[in-house]
């Protein structure tokens, strides 16, 4: 197999442009933007918290109403890659290798290829955002600020990350803590330091006892999702600090992933009062609600009806977060999410290939 094709060669070119969400990914919203011709394209520029600049991208063409794709131009950090990560190449096994293949430039180049083939008489609209693996902030900035979107009146919204094209009713949301020790830096055998990760304990003894009972308490689980439980996982930062300095800075970040029937406010209380009681700061940054549409929703028919699976959930998340004030919305995408961030990511390409036509029948009602 080769990049003959418009699908492969058009992620084979995304691919190739480092767009990790640190970064600026205006260069892959230029590339994307050559594909659009034909299309009503709206721009929209922000500035993210750290002063990189972004763009995000709402095109149409045909009726309005209809439906509208959507995907993420961001990738995760390049960890752990002994490859080049911006190097596509496809095995002999047909396997498209690279970052960001399966997570999700592979789909964003099939959702707008399906797009580009629409027939005039059926609306095609294309919602790219970034930032999705970070803060969600592009989709909620196209969602809060997209003239365009909002007069298109959509029907309903997939969302094509790679689910292998089972269709995803509904997922988790999160909300990402950031608590922050202070200390005193010194030489550490002089004691006249003081260490912040004393001060972060007490802290971490509390998360640890919440992160139990999340697994534990069953009027804190969901039984549609596997797992039922919430996700509670702890990164620890002492940002460099060498072993014979004492630490001044000490941080603790927890991302906590809830479903729609479990109510997050035990959550924050005990994270809020564990770090009011330890005496350190606390930060939070929150996604929009967890989506979740009934088994028996007609979006949810459609999509079950277009791919012959039945609907389920996942325990991650994605920009349907956030665009579900513009429409009902379904994740259903062609690949593994279990791929996905990892060093040797990929995507079957016939799987790319074979996704166009199912988002031409999702666009066009079928």
């Amino acid at each position: 197999m080769t990049f003959s094709d418009p699908v492969l060669r058009l992620a084979a070119d995304l691919i190739a442009i480092d767009s990790r969400s640190s970064l600026s990914n205006l260069p892959v919203a230029d590339r994307i933007e050559q594909e659009l011709s034909g299309f009503e394209v709206e721009r929209l520029d922000y500035t993210d918290a750290n002063g990189v600049p972004k763009r995000v991208l709402v095109a149409h063409k045909g009726p309005r109403g209809g439906y509208a794709l959507s995907g993420h131009m961001d990738t995760v950090p390049a960890t752990g890659w002994e490859s080049d990560p911006w190097a596509p190449r496809l095995d002999e096994a047909g396997l498209l290798h690279g970052l960001g293949s399966v997570d999700m430039k592979g789909q964003v180049a099939a959702a707008i290829i399906a797009a580009q083939r629409a027939p005039a008489d059926v609306g095609a609209t294309l919602l790219i955002t970034t930032d999705e693996e970070t803060t969600k902030a592009g989709a909620r900035r196209i969602a809060r600020d997209s003239a365009l979107a909002k007069s298109l009146n959509l029907a309903g919204i997939f969302v094509v990350e790679p689910t292998s094209l089972v269709p995803v009713r509904g997922h988790r949301s999160h909300i990402a803590f950031t608590a922050t020790a202070h200390g005193v830096q010194a030489h550490s055998s002089t004691g006249k330091g003081t260490n912040a990760n004393w001060k972060l304990l007490p802290f971490l003894v509390a998360m640890r006892a919440v992160h139990d009972e999340l697994r534990s308490n069953p009027a804190l689980q969901d039984a549609d999702y596997d797992p039922p439980f919430s996700d509670f996982n702890l990164i620890l930062d002492n940002h460099g600090t060498a072993m014979n300095v004492t630490v001044a800075k000490a941080t603790a970040q927890i991302k906590f992933r809830y479903s729609a029937k479990v109510d997050p406010k035990p959550i924050l209380q005990a994270v809020r009062q564990a770090a009011r009681d330890a005496g350190i700061d606390l930060a939070e940054q929150m996604e929009g609600f967890p989506p979740e549409l009934p088994a028996d929703h007609p979006f949810v028919a459609r999509a079950t009806r277009l791919t012959n699976h039945a609907p389920r959930t996942a325990p991650y998340g994605t920009d349907a977060s956030e665009l579900q004030v513009l429409a009902p919305c379904v994740v259903l995408g062609p690949g593994d999410i279990a791929m996905a961030h990892t060093p040797r990511e990929y995507v079957r390409a016939q799987d790319l290939i074979d996704a166009v036509p199912v988002f031409a029948r999702a666009l066009a009602g079928q």
